[in-house]
């Protein structure tokens, strides 16, 4: 029978998702925070 390798490492796994939805949810603020930074910059006084 074939060798279905190491058992999957659950808490690894769990954590580096929570690192990257963490990642995601403050990339998306800093880019919202620069976006508007930006709008406010060049915007017509």
């Amino acid at each position: 029978m074939a060798d279905k390798g190491a058992p999957m490492d659950y808490k690894a796994h769990n954590q580096t998702f929570a690192g990257f939805v963490t990642l995601i949810k403050v990339g998306t603020i800093a880019s919202a925070l620069v976006g508007l930074l930006v709008v406010i910059l060049i915007a017509p006084k």
